[in-house]
């Protein structure tokens, strides 16, 4: 059986490494679960993580499809967004190689749902990575245990849990290394912008 994660917005490098490692599952038909990686991703300051939350529309939030949820552009969340990254990776050895990729994403606002905002930035994201992979997505919701479920397991606010099964990443350069020291499972975005061709060898 194929491992399931749940659909992430600029998802975290314990994501990736799995997509680039494991048979995977990416779930379509569940109902949309807040404060998950889902609509947030994080990203270093000088100060710690930051976290980046793309707002949804509430209007028949409760018990949405995953695939049916709408992004709230009355609010000013793309220039918000855009803004940190730059901050956080201007001074990245490979920001302005990759930035003209995830430009589009953050000053257009054609895409209407969620999960194909989501699904959009991945597929940069694999090609960048130069992980030749082709997605695959859940046809009905699977019940599992919850201990082995990682849609459920991959959650940011787990990520600090001593037991987490994905503690052990790979060290790599960061631009705030020296303030805040090394900050595991950020966004994938972080590993690509400090490491470029080489992001896939710490996966």
């Amino acid at each position: 059986m194929s491992i399931l994660l749940s659909t992430a917005y600029l998802p975290p490098v314990e994501y990736l490494s799995l997509l680039l490692k494991e048979d995977v599952e990416i779930e379509k038909c569940e109902n949309f679960v807040k404060q998950t990686y889902r609509n947030r991703a994080l990203i270093p300051t000088a100060n710690g993580i930051l976290p980046l939350t793309i707002p949804v529309k509430k209007h028949g939030l409760h018990n949405c499809p995953i695939t049916k949820v709408e992004i709230d552009y009355s609010q000013p969340w793309q220039r918000m967004h855009w803004r940190a990254i730059e901050a956080a990776y201007n001074a990245s050895p490979f920001f302005l190689y990759y930035k003209d990729y995830f430009y589009p994403f953050y000053h257009q606002q054609d895409i209407i749902y969620l999960f194909d905002f989501n699904i959009q930035l991945l597929t940069i994201l694999l090609k960048l990575f130069k992980i030749d992979k082709k997605l695959h997505f859940t046809s009905t919701y699977a019940v599992l245990d919850k201990n082995e479920d990682l849609r459920l397991i991959i959650h940011p606010k787990k990520r600090e849990c001593a037991d987490y099964p994905f503690n052990n990443m790979n060290v790599y350069r960061q631009v705030f290394l020296e303030k805040t020291g090394f900050i595991p499972n950020l966004s994938c975005i972080d590993l690509l912008f400090n490491e470029g061709n080489w992001a896939i060898e710490k996966l």
